[in-house]
């Protein structure tokens, strides 16, 4: 192999990836599988749970992450994007990847490159794979990017396969409707290997993978089921038997009991490998963390800040669905800031009538929508939204005209909502 370039700093590496391939999403198997066998990775030893889908899969991943080091295992996670640090992104035990780690990653890849190119996620996704082989964890979960058959995380053969939900996002990349997304993200599923959703109806082409690939697909509400009682906690049912009383995941918004029970039931098919007694189920339930999620925090002057990801139409409406669970005496502002090829009328329609008032920011980035354009666009929609700069000014400006019992929701990017960390 030819020894590839090396850096002094982690964000020489990371500029250097970004200008690597000539396009920053190509997806395809090919590239990434030729330049991961040329690093001479062995594959996993341990279990593999892929976890994809359209909305829920960080906190799916979150939660498998904790049930699982809750019950004494070692975990490896890997997700994308990040919200601060890139390290985020490769988790060992829930502690960010060192640098050493990554770079050391880096130079294989680079020394395997020998003519091909890789864009920035699928660099990404060969050093969380290599990392892992060096620490060896006992289970490795891993979250698809984008889709899933042609994703670069599809080049592991998962032991169980997630799909959380299926909704219309990235459809320049995955198809027109829900059916070709569905069939997008059962690419991940695998002959005789189980393959969860945590949908009950999902689209039929999810189905009809499932079926053509010969993988034993569990459905929500079929296979698995849960029962939210009024006091919070619930009761979870699957082929394995039933488990009453659970307390409630440690992570709010509506959707997240059906996301702990879909994580459940893909770790209930690896019971002989890696066992969970209920002492450990509800310790993990009860330690999950996720930052950005239907996020709150307590602010000065005795006003909520809510801070989430969300950037499709399908999460919209879920967020909309938490903010109407927990009403405020006050207002509700919104400072909102998305990406330039999302769906912004589709996203602000579902909050319509849960935000009293608007603040347009401005995401960076390549895909970055400047505030002034977000605005032009909701105008087109109904709703007026005042310009207000970048997401810190347009938190700062939030803040000084809100009241005591106001909430102010941060919402619509991964590059909105890491920045209002840093303010909140």
């Amino acid at each position: 192999m030819t020894a590839g370039p090396r850096f002094p700093r982690l964000e020489d590496w990371l500029d250097w990836q970004q200008s690597l391939h000539p396009n920053p999403i190509d997806l395809g198997l090919d590239r990434v599988s030729r330049v991961l066998g040329r690093t001479g990775w062995r594959g996993p030893g341990q279990p593999v749970i892929t976890v994809g889908g359209t909305n829920g899969k960080g906190s799916c991943v979150a939660l498998l992450d904790a049930l699982l080091r809750a019950g004494g295992y070692r975990v490896g996670t890997f997700t994308s994007p990040h919200l601060v640090d890139y390290r985020e992104r490769i988790r060992l035990d829930g502690a960010r990847v060192s640098e050493a780690s990554l770079v050391a990653a880096f130079e294989r890849i680079a020394d395997a490159l020998e003519g091909d190119s890789l864009t920035f996620f699928e660099f990404n996704t060969l050093a969380a794979l290599l990392v892992f082989e060096t620490w060896v964890p006992d289970a490795i979960v891993l979250e698809v990017g984008l889709g899933g058959r042609l994703d670069a995380v599809n080049i592991v053969d998962a032991d169980v396969a997630i799909v959380v939900s299926v909704a219309l996002d990235h459809m320049e990349w995955l198809g027109p409707d829900l059916e070709s997304i569905g069939r997008e993200k059962a690419g991940i599923f695998r002959h005789a290997r189980p393959a969860v959703c945590g949908m009950a109806e999902p689209p039929r082409a999810l189905s009809d993978v499932a079926e053509e690939v010969g993988a034993p697909l569990l459905l929500r509400g079929r296979d698995f089921d849960v029962v939210e009682q009024a006091d919070g906690r619930w009761d979870f049912r699957d082929a394995h038997g039933e488990l009453t009383r659970l307390p409630a995941p440690a992570l709010e918004g509506v959707a997240q009991t059906g996301n702990a029970a879909t994580a459940l039931a893909a770790l209930r098919q690896l019971a002989d490998r890696l066992p969970l007694d209920r002492a450990a189920i509800e310790l993990g339930l009860a330690s999950v963390r996720l930052p950005g999620r239907f996020q709150r925090v307590s602010g000065a002057g005795g006003i909520e800040w809510v801070l989430d990801v969300a950037h499709n139409p399908a999460a919209a409406a879920t967020l909309s669905a938490s903010l109407a669970l927990h009403p405020v005496p006050g207002r509700t502002v919104a400072v909102c800031g998305m990406l330039d090829d999302k769906d912004v009328g589709g996203v602000l329609g579902a909050l319509r009538d849960r935000v009293d008032h608007w603040y347009a920011a401005t995401t960076e980035g390549p895909r970055g929508l400047a505030d002034a354009a977000l605005a032009a666009r909701a105008q087109g929609v109904g709703i007026e939204m005042v310009v207000a700069g970048s997401v810190t000014e347009a938190m700062r400006r939030a803040a000084r005209e809100a009241r005591s019992g106001d909430r102010i929701v941060v919402f619509g990017s991964f590059h909105t909502v890491g920045p209002a960390l840093a303010c909140v």
